[in-house]
């Protein structure tokens, strides 16, 4: 028999002793739950103690509270942080409180183009753009409308502009809202759009 098939005797806490140093080696440590693992399962138990202390809920009845508590995650989630946030904070509104006619916003877009300041330039143009649309009845004139409301608004009744007033209104939303820098060709994409409106 070769000296490699002969059975090592070894006692007991020799072999204790062995398996410790085996199993202290790091490779068997690598099945530990990672600590978002850690979390989630942390999260299920008290889930899981949870409907255990409901007692008689049904399990249709723990689904539908799991669904309303994730959408209520989701809801919280998007009114913090995002498009729906940022507008509900800002006012999301196109027209401030003073009351002026297309072609003063017009005015009011060149002159703050001339000045070098897109970002009003680019709020001025799709106001004129706006109160044009108001002032040849295409929308009614009403105040606090949002710029989502007047891509949808003016897009129904003129589809053929459908879609360069909902990139207008993405336009304005994006530099008002989303903080997104102004660009040359932004606002002349808005004049652009302007000058189809007054066809």
């Amino acid at each position: 028999m070769a000296a490699a098939d002969v059975p090592v005797d070894l006692g007991r806490d020799e072999a204790r002793e062995a398996a410790v140093r085996e199993l202290s080696d790091p490779a068997y440590v690598s099945d530990d739950p990672n600590p978002l693992q850690r979390a989630i399962e942390w999260i299920l138990d008290r889930l899981g103690e949870l409907f255990a202390g409901a007692g008689g809920m049904s399990g249709l009845t723990a689904i539908v509270i799991i669904v309303a508590l994730v959408v209520l995650i989701v809801i919280v989630i998007r009114l913090r942080t995002g498009r729906t946030g940022r507008a509900l904070r800002s006012g999301a509104k196109v027209f401030g409180s003073t009351v002026m006619t297309a072609a003063e916003h017009r005015a009011a877009a060149e002159k703050a183009a001339a000045a070098g300041d897109l970002a009003e330039a680019v709020r001025e143009r799709f106001r004129a753009v706006v109160r044009e649309l108001e002032q040849r009845g295409v929308l009614d004139a009403r105040a606090g409308r949002t710029v989502d409301e007047v891509a949808f608004e003016a897009g129904q009744a003129l589809p053929a502009l459908a879609v360069d007033l909902r990139g207008a209104a993405v336009q304005f939303d994006d530099v008002w809202y989303g903080g997104r820098t102004a660009t040359a060709e932004g606002y002349q994409a808005l004049v652009s759009v302007d000058g189809k409106v007054c066809r």
